[in-house]
């Protein structure tokens, strides 16, 4: 993407899914610095219109109610401007939000195996599905149970432990760009003004997760 000399500009959000420890928040604002579209995180969304950290909305109010709210605040987020949005990993199981972004966005599965997630994940502390007294099962677990879900994305990048942030999103840009009605035509400057991207940005390295 970056020796394209141009912005590309998109036409649509990118949603990005996969397990906790994948790398979408990461990979995403490398993402979207590069396509100069606003990166979002749908689990950031709900906690700000909850005014509770998510393991605090499991918590109190349960999963049923956390899934509840992710498919409004998907559903409010995929019908703003084109943008790169990065979901929770249990999102794209619901046959409601798949939908939802088979409609209005293009779906990443960002693929990582099992042992390179509990390798970024086990030492956190606020993955609420981990609380368990073998996370490293629930995780696994959890792998298992939600990789068919996964297989149904619009598109699989695979992730590997050598693949630094902004290769990753390099990868993303180039799967994104094998389909037609991702990126508007270049000389499409009134959907560069409609998306707010700017046509000069260049690929930039992001943090490193």
């Amino acid at each position: 993407m970056g020796e394209r000399g141009n912005t590309p500009v998109l036409k649509k959000t990118v949603v990005l899914v996969g397990m906790m420890g994948a790398g979408k928040t990461a990979v995403g604002t490398a993402l979207a610095r590069a396509l100069a579209v606003p990166f979002l995180d749908s689990d950031e969304e709900i906690v700000k219109a909850a005014h509770r950290s998510i393991a605090e909305i499991f918590e109190r109010d349960g999963e049923p109610f956390f899934r509840a709210r992710e498919t409004e605040v998907l559903n409010r987020l995929l019908h703003g401007a084109p943008c790169v949005l990065s979901t929770g990993g249990g999102a794209f199981l619901a046959p409601a939000n798949r939908a939802l972004i088979q409609q209005a966005g293009v779906s990443v599965w960002l693929r990582a195996d099992l042992e390179l997630l509990w390798q970024r994940v086990r030492h956190k502390t606020t993955r609420p599905l981990l609380r368990t007294p073998n996370p490293r099962e629930t995780l696994r677990g959890l792998y298992e149970a939600r990789l068919p879900s996964y297989a149904l994305a619009d598109l699989a990048v695979d992730a590997a432990p050598d693949y630094s942030v902004e290769e990753m999103a390099e990868r993303v840009a180039q799967a994104l760009a094998t389909r037609p009605d991702v990126y508007a035509p270049e000389a499409s400057k009134s959907d560069a003004t409609r998306s707010g991207a700017t046509r000069s940005g260049a690929f930039k390295p992001a943090e490193t997760e």
